[in-house]
């Protein structure tokens, strides 16, 4: 079958482009991103390719992490985190503090049960990993290195309050949260600079989703919504919560003092890798049924 976009869509959609002589020998944009070649590839590649077993999902996120941040106009950043401290007092304290929640497993083997503590005890231990999962080698010298250090190692907090677990699913809603969430609370420039990684992450997974693993795309839009849905009612953004003042605290009472809800049923999404991350040892096997 031959489908052709025909001149008259061609006319409609491309109609007020204009053609901007230039002097260049090279591609050059408007957009600082656009013009970033290596920036270009990455995107193109990670957002059109599959998640085949020889290049996982998460794949090139730390080197469009960096040049993102390469990017950056700092000097602006740096004026709206000031702004900013001095609208939203619990971002100041927050920033003032710094504590950091550098949690390592002996400090919590002794935590009571249902606390955030005995938690994270058992996700360290059954899972193998630590907290430390980003930005490993930032020295802790201002507002901007505490930031970056510390919602690298939260990461693994907020799924556990959220309820949101480290699945396909479970992901997908928690970048929502927190994506919905800041930009409630903070001001717009400095909301889009916090989840400046989010929407990449979420741009590259719904549109390989929506190329190649089509139960996977039903899943990320269901799962979008509900993360959208509790990040909406968090009292404010997980990023400033205090982990370290909250360690003692049961999950329960940590829940309802940010506005966690509604939780989803525990282990909602825990066999959604299959659908989309061709090394899962499952992959392909269907979770669905057509409604009727």
């Amino acid at each position: 079958m031959e489908i052709k976009v025909g001149a008259g869509e061609r006319a409609y959609f491309n109609g007020a482009i204009k053609q901007i002589p230039t002097e260049s020998s090279v591609l050059v944009s408007s957009s600082k991103y656009l013009n970033h070649a290596e920036l270009r590839g990455l995107i193109s590649q990670e957002m059109l390719r599959r998640n085949g077993a020889d290049m996982p999902n998460t794949a090139y996120i730390p080197e469009v992490a960096q040049i993102l941040m390469m990017l950056e106009d700092f000097g602006r950043i740096m004026a709206l985190f000031e702004q900013e401290k001095a609208r939203l007092p619990r971002f100041r304290e927050w920033l003032e503090k710094r504590a950091l929640a550098d949690y390592k497993k002996d400090e919590v083997k002794d935590c009571a049960p249902g606390t955030l503590g005995a938690a994270l005890h058992d996700f360290m231990v059954n899972s193998g990993y630590e907290l430390d999962i980003f930005y490993r080698e930032i020295e802790v010298t201002s507002d901007l290195t505490f930031y970056l250090r510390q919602t690298a190692l939260t990461h693994d907090i907020e799924h556990i309050v959220s309820g949101f677990g480290p699945n396909h699913g479970g992901e997908i809603a928690l970048l929502n949260a927190n994506m919905h969430a800041k930009a409630r609370y903070f001001h717009p420039e400095l909301a889009a600079f916090f989840n400046r990684i989010q929407i990449y992450l979420k741009a590259k997974t719904i549109m390989k989703d929506g190329l190649h693993y089509a139960e996977a795309f039903a899943l990320n839009l269901e799962a979008e919504f509900q993360g959208a849905v509790q990040g909406r009612n968090w009292n404010y953004p997980l990023m400033v919560a205090d982990w370290r003042a909250m360690t003692d605290w049961q999950i329960t009472d940590i829940r309802e003092e940010l506005g966690i809800n509604p939780v989803p049923p525990q282990d909602l999404w825990t066999e959604t890798n299959r659908l989309c991350n061709e090394d899962d040892p499952n992959w392909g096997v269907p979770l669905m049924e057509a409604a009727e």
